[in-house]
Parts: structure tokens; C-alpha cells; sequence
């Protein structure tokens, strides 16, 4: 999305963002109506409609004609389905040019519970609390997981012992993990699955 197509985008949500404005859009879908009929449908000031009107024409969302002194307006419906085409589509919105990265939202939720250099000295980090939010838990325990080596085969004793050099409650994680799919067991051997083979959230 270009910067010009964003701020065309941000303006529709401000213009769109008034209660007024929306009530405005609703009648005009339904027919043609002047200032003054507007003015009277919403118990409004005819100075404030005009206002509103204008907020409107800046993104011709509204046609008017004149007949005589009295101007008419009416949504503009072509106008719409462009915006609604060309920036509000699903793709559109995602595909900005400095979208916020993805992992933000977990590298703060590690930057609260991890005590320590979590990114350089991972080994010497400490878990605060399992989180009790299942989203953040789910991400909390990713991070656990991946200090352990792919096809690398653990008894729960050596599991459990690595474990509680991060967080003293080993029998939450591991039975976390199992849930997740993060590990499989095996009569009492763990080993880590590929992230691709991990349960979601909503399934776990």
C-alpha cells in the first residue's frame, strides 16, 4: 500500500468515525435529500449537515445537483465500491509498506516474563511465572521449547533438570508441551517435534 493509498485509508476511518457522519451515509444509500430534509431526519443544524457533507465530498463518498437555489445530495455508491476495491481490501490493509513486525507482540510478552538477556545468553535466563493467559503462555513455552535440540531424545529426569534451570514447576511445563504437541512422550523419553506438527492455540 502506497503512503498516498494509507493516508487516503486514514482519512475514510476519521471521516467514518462520527456517528453523524454514518447516520448521513445511511439515508443517502436510501434516496436523494437536500440540507434542509438532512437537517430535519437528524435533528441536526443545517450549518453542521453542511459541515458533514463536506467531510464526505473530500473523499466523494457524495454527488450533489442543484435544482434551482436547492442543492441535492446522494451517496455515490461507485465511489464506495472503488475505495472498498482498491483500499480495503483484506490484502490491501495487510500489504503496507512498514507493516509492524509480527513477532512484536511476542518478544514483549518474553521481554515480561523472561528474566535476563533472553536473545544472547538464553541459558542464563529465568522464567518469572508461567503466564496465565494462554495466548502468552503458548508463547513462553515456544521459547522454552526451542532451548532444546530437534531429534534429541530426553529422559523426564534430564528434562525435567534442564527445565528447572529456567522455572522450578517442570511437571506444568512438560505436561504443557505434550498439550501443544511441542513434545511427544514415550514411555517416559521426550523428544521435540517440528513447529509445523505444533497444535494452535484454539486446539490445544
Amino acid at each position: 500500500m502506497t503512503d498516498a493509498n494509507f493516508q487516503t485509508l486514514l482519512q475514510f476511518f476519521k471521516v467514518m468515525a462520527n456517528e453523524s457522519r454514518l447516520k448521513l451515509v445511511g439515508l443517502l444509500a436510501q434516496r436523494e435529500c437536500s440540507v434542509e430534509e438532512l437537517a430535519a431526519l437528524l435533528q441536526l443544524k443545517e450549518p453542521t449537515v453542511s459541515h458533514h457533507l463536506a467531510k464526505l465530498k473530500e473523499l466523494k463518498l457524495v454527488q450533489m445537483r442543484s435544482a434551482g437555489n436547492t442543492h441535492f445530495y446522494r451517496l455515490n455508491q461507485d465511489a464506495l465500491l472503488d475505495l472498498n476495491k482498491s483500499l480495503l481490501s483484506v490484502e490491501q490493509v495487510v500489504a503496507q509498506e512498514n507493516p509492524i513486525a509480527p513477532d512484536a507482540w511476542e518478544e514483549k510478552v518474553l521481554r515480561s516474563y523472561l528474566e535476563g538477556d533472553w536473545q544472547r545468553y538464553p541459558h542464563q535466563v529465568k522464567l518469572r511465572e508461567i503466564p496465565a493467559s494462554r495466548r502468552k503462555r503458548r508463547v513462553i513455552l515456544k521459547w522454552l521449547v526451542n532451548q532444546f535440540e530437534p531429534e534429541t531424545y530426553y529422559s523426564e529426569k534430564e528434562l525435567s533438570d534442564r527445565i528447572q534451570r529456567f522455572h522450578p514447576d517442570a511437571a506444568t511445563i512438560r505436561r504443557e508441551w505434550i498439550g501443544y504437541q511441542m513434545m511427544q512422550r514415550e514411555q517416559s523419553v521426550y523428544w521435540r517435534l517440528p513447529e509445523a506438527e505444533w497444535r494452535s492455540e484454539e486446539k490445544a
